[in-house]
């Protein structure tokens, strides 16, 4: 599942952001991402390691892995059921091409997934996510 929006930034504005786990509960549009966990790097690279306290539902937690990184183009972690979440960042005239994927197609259990409804409810939370990186993208520029 992928959405594409173009933002007023260059891709480095955006990379950095999404690269600072810091910044995930803010720019996530779903509203399961809660808070990033402590221990974890300031900025993500290749295998970093790094915790989100989550809500969907129940609260839980989730350890993600980066699995993708290639700054200012592409940055893409997964966690322990396999699915992968990825950005990329596509030069474009006056700014960036971002788009947002949820790949659930190494998910260990994606039949559960597409049963419980995510591939639904994911589109919109992406589509928010991208809305939330383009209004602090351009605050950051102005």
């Amino acid at each position: 599942m992928s959405e594409t929006k173009f933002v007023a930034a260059d891709p480095q504005t955006l990379f950095d952001l999404v690269a600072d786990p810091a910044m995930h509960p803010v720019l996530d549009g779903s509203g399961s991402v809660r808070a990033s966990r402590p221990g974890g790097p300031e900025r993500l690279c290749l295998g970093a390691k790094f915790g989100m306290d989550m809500k969907l539902g129940a609260p839980y937690k989730i350890e993600n892995t980066v699995v993708e990184f290639d700054e200012p183009r592409r940055l893409a972690w997964r966690h322990f059921n396999g699915h992968v979440w990825r950005y990329l960042f596509e030069p474009a005239e006056g700014g960036t091409t971002v788009t947002e994927q949820w790949d659930a197609r190494p998910a260990k259990n994606r039949w559960l997934l597409w049963l419980s409804g995510f591939p639904r409810r994911n589109r919109a939370g992406i589509k928010a996510t991208l809305a939330n990186l383009a209004e602090l993208a351009t605050q950051r520029t102005s």
